[in-house]
């Protein structure tokens, strides 16, 4: 099984996002899905104060921006803005989408969402990138 994970992966499939898909595809209950994605942002971040504790800053930028990225997710699973319905669709999501999505998020919520998510944005380009090649 973790070879599987690990060649996916690889090919750039979001493992997490697959099964997440398949359980809301035979799920009476919306919020179940929902739930997993706070279950997985809260592991998230878990994981980069860990890193953080570690004095590794990239790899916890990361885990905090995927920690962002799945709460984007869970909002949009509650509110189903476009971007939902297309990453549904296609099985997964974009980068674009989300930052798309947390702007319409915005406008139903107000300003933390797209905060939180321009936050989580440049910790993934500028915080993972930059610290990772130093």
């Amino acid at each position: 099984m973790e070879e599987l994970i690990r060649v996916a992966e690889e090919r750039g499939i979001d493992v997490e996002d697959l099964i997440i898909n398949a359980i809301r595809s035979r799920s009476s209950d919306p919020s179940e899905t929902i739930r997993l994605r706070i279950e997985l942002a809260k592991k998230y971040m878990a994981e980069s104060r860990e890193y953080l504790g570690r004095g590794d800053a990239a790899q916890a930028s990361e885990e905090a921006y995927k920690a962002v990225e799945e709460c984007i997710k869970a909002l949009a699973e509650r509110y189903n803005p476009p971007e939902h319905q297309q990453a549904t669709k296609e099985g997964r999501w974009y980068t674009y989408q989300l930052g798309s999505a947390a702007n319409k998020l915005t406008k139903l919520l107000g300003d933390w969402v797209v905060n939180g998510w321009s936050s989580a944005y440049v910790l993934h380009v500028w915080g993972f990138m930059k610290l990772s090649f130093r």
